[in-house]
């Protein structure tokens, strides 16, 4: 069993999802391990990760319009707003989905279906630095 590590980060340009699975297959083909498990990981509390959609954009931005919906910036129930309307509403939504994820690799390859890609889910409205770290664990 061998291990590898990785910190990447990527610049968002605000809410939105960001693709970052380009990244994350280049770097496991480096790698050189043909089964094992890939864990991703986002060292922030107001963005999160998810593997969706990537052949219809719609799905994309039904899913950031969804979530504004759900979760609206400026709610007076907030008692969190240090950074002003969108902070507290940034970390509901990473709450809601997952600052984590795994994905099992076969062949030298990232399991993943067809139609799914992972995304960087940026929760605020400014544009952020967002540090992402994987952990390769396999042979």
């Amino acid at each position: 069993m061998q291990q590898r590590t990785h910190e990447f980060a990527v610049a968002t340009r605000g809410r939105g999802l960001h693709n970052i699975n380009a990244t994350l297959v280049d770097w496991t083909a480096e790698q050189g391990m043909t089964t094992g498990l890939l864990t991703v990981f986002l060292r922030h509390t107001s963005a999160s990760l998810v593997i969706q959609e990537n052949a219809d954009p719609d799905v994309l931005h039904d899913l950031d319009r969804y979530l504004t919906r759900l979760v609206p910036d400026g709610d007076p129930q907030y008692r969190h707003d240090a950074e002003g309307p969108d902070d507290m509403p940034a970390h509901i939504r990473a709450a809601l989905t997952q600052t984590q994820i795994a994905i099992p690799i076969l062949g030298g390859r990232l399991a993943l279906g067809t139609w799914q890609d992972v995304y960087l889910f940026e929760h605020r409205t400014q544009p952020h630095r967002r540090k992402i770290v994987l952990h390769l664990l396999g042979e």
